[in-house]
């Protein structure tokens, strides 16, 4: 699996349990969607996403999008 794909899973599940967290326990957690998507939004110009570079350090093949 390449960082991309691991990136892109990871966003995912952190978004699905933010949302259920925040259905289940208190709204707050939806902050914790709004900083994954903001982060997303800003690595699609920048192409730097913090987990890529842990990713890459822990030798996992590196994708298209995060080099």
């Amino acid at each position: 699996m390449s960082i991309d794909r691991v990136v892109m899973a990871f966003a995912g599940t952190v978004i699905l349990a933010s949302l259920a967290l925040a259905h289940l326990y208190n709204g707050n957690w939806l902050w914790l969607t709004a900083f994954v998507g903001a982060n997303m939004f800003q690595a699609s110009f920048t192409g730097f996403c913090p987990l890529a570079v842990m990713l890459k350090k822990l030798g996992i093949r590196p994708g298209c999008a995060f080099k």
